[in-house]
């Protein structure tokens, strides 16, 4: 596989760049706040750049995979998102495009693309995690409405959404996949509850949803009534997918570098120098630039018309273990600054000391912990490579 980039790739690197330095002006960065959340989309909107892996009839820009590949290193590595819209724009359009009625695709895109309908996601339950196949809230169909009762666990973000896309089960085949529809549910209907689940890092992300006697219209079922697993497996493919963190873990890694080159060792001279700090790194490297080169791979399938099919699992449970170890070594490297932001330290107040990246980098390694939970659990993906993959 030939890496080295066209001119025209490079003239495309270097536009994503301008973008980049006209919107937030150095030394003015991104931090994450609602205002620059609003610059940032509007100036994707402005450039068409907004949906970027979206088809161009549904409004993306049709880029390459390479393109998008040079898209979300050159972001990531500012500290921007490659997109904006969360859970709606990179997994449920998706779906959209391929089961969606026109009338549903008419009136959920443009919000989803313009930001102003946040979604969540409605799958894991208290006994149907892994064995997603097991959920219960069931939706019991009574005219032009399923009534929906049940509840759904470690739903990332629902404090926050205004609809979710849900699988509930409709009947009780043989075969528990079968059974399963897909629903779009408005967060706003009379008896939902979402109730906090705070996390080890402190902060509110997961809920528990529960629902009682909830209407949904009929017209917000993707797909056909018992057809959610089909469609839900659709999904779960462009969310593992999107797991790989290649962009995330290459900036994290030139990170990592700046902040041992900083450091002392334990052999006389930086941490970066020290041999067994720099083999594992080096070697989560190595590790990292063939998971590149296996993303790429899967981009060039899907931009052909394929699916990612059991990739996307082999992106995700690799992307998982490398992530997670990129900040295992920063909170090796913060050492005793990274205390304060252990739950055995709870309680008491942070101290502002220690190098400036220690308190985000630690808090990156609690969220990371999730990840080889979140979109299947790694146990999950490796039964789907054995199955599909080694034919176990």
């Amino acid at each position: 596989m030939d890496l080295s980039l066209t001119a025209d790739e490079i003239r495309f690197r270097d536009e994503v760049r301008g973008l980049i330095a006209a919107t937030f002006p150095p030394p003015e960065r991104y931090d994450g706040r609602p205002a620059h959340e609003r610059r940032w989309l509007q100036a994707l909107l402005d450039r068409g750049w907004a949906a970027n892996r979206w088809p161009e009839a549904f409004g993306g820009p049709g880029w390459t995979p390479t393109q998008n590949f040079i898209w979300e290193r050159e972001v990531t590595a500012a500290g921007l998102p490659p997109q904006v819209g969360g859970m709606g724009m990179g997994m449920l359009a998706p779906i959209l495009f391929a089961y969606g009625t026109p009338e549903q695709q008419a009136r959920f895109l443009p919000d989803i693309l313009h930001d102003r309908v946040r979604w969540c996601q409605g799958y894991s339950e208290p006994e149907a995690g892994s064995d997603l196949a097991s959920l219960r809230t069931r939706a019991v169909l009574d005219g032009d409405s399923y009534v929906v009762d049940g509840e759904k666990v470690w739903t990332s973000g629902a404090h926050r959404a205004d609809w979710m896309f849900c699988l509930t089960r409709t009947s009780d085949e043989p075969v528990r996949q079968a059974g399963i529809t897909f629903l779009l549910l408005d967060m706003r209907s009379q008896g939902v509850t979402v109730r906090p689940i705070i996390s080890i890092d402190g902060r509110h992300m997961f809920n528990r949803v529960t629902f009682d006697a909830v209407r949904v219209p009929v017209e917000n079922r993707v797909g056909r009534e018992g057809e959610g697993w089909t469609v839900a497996k659709g999904l779960l493919t462009h969310e593992r997918t999107g797991q790989a963190y290649v962009s995330l873990s290459t900036d994290l890694s030139r990170r990592l570098r700046l902040a041992a080159a900083e450091l002392a060792g334990s052999e006389g001279g930086r941490l970066l120098e020290d041999t067994g700090f720099g083999r594992r790194l080096a070697w989560a490297d190595i590790e990292l630039q063939a998971l590149a080169m296996t993303e790429l791979r899967t981009l060039s399938e899907v931009a052909a018309g394929g699916a990612p099919g059991a990739q996307s699992s082999t992106l995700k449970l690799k992307g998982t273990d490398i992530v997670q170890r990129m900040t295992e070594f920063f909170v090796e490297c913060a050492g005793p600054y990274a205390a304060p932001w252990f739950p055995e330290a709870s309680g008491v107040a942070p101290l502002d000391v220690g190098p400036a990246w220690a308190r985000p980098e630690v808090a990156r390694y609690f969220e990371g912990r999730a990840a080889s939970i979140a979109g299947g659990s790694d146990e999950v993906q490796r039964n789907i490579i054995a199955k599909r993959v080694l034919g176990l």
